[in-house]
């Protein structure tokens, strides 16, 4: 059941199929190439943490004026301290304390956290004294938390505050009778070392937040997708109960009309008789068609033979005159090919993955089932250029993609690179090891490989 898809007609495969696309539909935001939004902060988490700073700040500076007795600028610092506390009780008591935080709101309380911190840096010694390391948390808490405009503007605003301190500061409290005298090079080195642990501090932190975020909304289209493909299958069972269900009662409704038209005289009444004896036979065909599986006519609908299951996955593309697609099933001889559970994520995913080599291989795809007496596997090779280096590394991550747009597409739909990691997810559900690589001879080759007992069903009663 593993296909093969060829992704890049340039020289490399992209992983991009229907699954993928028909989650176009279902998040378009997705569709139209936005990407992932990042996560929005709560006012109330803003106000949790500066009223802990302003805790924190309060114990710091008064353990150095009466504890250590340094001396220190008190009025300074503790005014500094209570416009926080001010500023954070008037957020608190406002709507805005009540709400999310709009990107522009949460960016301006983490520029004011900045800005206080960095007034009590310049009273205590600048960039030598310790606690400026602080200076790095609003940047990392916005660079996790806000869109890229207002992360920058945030960090941008930590390192001129940064440099500001680190040029002008009032020396560093130290004891009575005493000067702590630092050469120029190590207040120039801190300066630069606090600077470089917010750049790298803040990128790391959005990037590893946007991963985070990207990663999050694929797998919220996965589940779509998969809940979909179930709604579906249970419709087609709910249609096979009905069938049988109204079977009864319509096979009496057609005898009880075939006796009212034997009894009844010659005119209207005779001829209504027979119209309604016809259209009860026309209603035990269609549900008769319902309660048939697309291929075989069986009405186990949940099981299916593993020939049945390869030519589903094949069907959409068995006519197509641009690329030959075959489909064959082998296994040891005298062990008969077993019966599989209809599982729609396996059957949407395999769809999905035959789809992409349909769309880059040049001539051929050949879709095979192998079965022995513990294993199940499904491949699907192409003719195509095969797997990119760049793409084949991160094969099973979302939003892989080389394809710029649909031009070389056969099916002619741009991909966002979530196709195939929904149907490695989807296969992956069912117990299935996918693995991917390029054949000898060119050409991409998908294989997923089951223990029989994951999907093999037990022969109907």
């Amino acid at each position: 059941m593993a296909s093969t898809a060829a992704l890049e007609p340039e020289g490399g495969n992209r992983p991009d199929d229907a699954a993928a696309r028909r989650s176009d539909t279902l998040l378009p935001g997705v569709a139209q190439g936005r990407g992932p939004a990042q996560g929005r902060l709560r006012t109330r988490t803003l106000i949790t943490l500066r009223w802990l700073a302003i805790a924190g700040q309060t114990v710091a500076v008064l353990a150095t004026a009466f504890i250590l007795r340094y001396p220190i600028a008190l009025g300074e610092c503790l005014s500094l301290i209570a416009l926080s506390a001010w500023f954070n009780l008037a957020m608190a008591l406002s709507p805005i304390g009540r709400r999310t935080a709009q990107p522009w709101e949460a960016a301006g309380q983490l520029a004011f956290d900045v800005v206080q911190l960095g007034g009590l840096l310049f009273f205590t010694g600048g960039v030598v004294n310790p606690f400026s390391l602080l200076l790095i948390a609003p940047v990392t808490l916005g660079a996790a938390t806000l869109p890229a405009r207002q992360a920058v503007g945030v960090g941008g605003l930590a390192l001129l505050i940064t440099l500001g301190v680190g040029v002008w500061a009032l020396p560093m409290p130290w004891a009575p009778g005493e000067s702590l005298e630092l050469p120029a090079i190590y207040r120039v080195a801190c300066g630069l070392a606090i600077m470089a642990g917010i750049c790298f501090t803040g990128g790391y932190a959005f990037q590893a937040a946007n991963e985070a975020a990207r990663m999050e909304l694929a797998l919220n289209v996965t589940e779509t997708v998969l809940a979909r493909e179930q709604r579906l299958s249970a419709l087609g069972a709910l249609a096979a109960a009905a069938a049988h269900e109204l079977g009864t009662p319509l096979a009496t409704i057609a005898i009880v009309a075939k006796e009212m038209a034997r009894e009844a005289p010659e005119g209207p009444m005779r001829d209504d008789a027979w119209l309604l004896v016809a259209q009860a036979q026309r209603c035990r065909d269609i549900l008769r068609r319902l309660a048939e599986t697309p291929d075989t006519g069986d009405v186990v609908h949940e099981r299916m033979s593993l020939l049945q299951f390869v030519r589903e996955v094949v069907e959409p593309y068995a006519d197509a005159a641009a690329v030959q697609v075959e489909a064959v099933v082998t296994g040891p001889p005298g062990l008969p090919a077993p019966l599989l559970w209809r599982r729609p994520e396996i059957l949407h995913a395999m769809t999905s993955i035959v789809e992409n080599a349909f769309d880059f291989a040049r001539g051929e795809i050949l879709v095979s089932a192998r079965f022995d007496a513990s294993s199940i596997a499904v491949e699907v090779r192409d003719d195509g250029p095969g797997f990119s280096p760049e793409v084949l590394a991160r094969l099973g991550e979302p939003y892989v993609t080389s394809r710029p747009g649909a031009e070389g597409s056969r099916t002619g739909h741009i991909g966002m690179g979530l196709g195939f990691f929904i149907a490695k997810t989807l296969l992956e559900r069912t117990g299935a090891v996918v693995s991917f690589r390029n054949g000898r001879r060119g050409g991409a080759i998908v294989t997923a490989r089951w223990l029989r007992e994951r999907i093999e069903a037990p022969p109907a009663l």
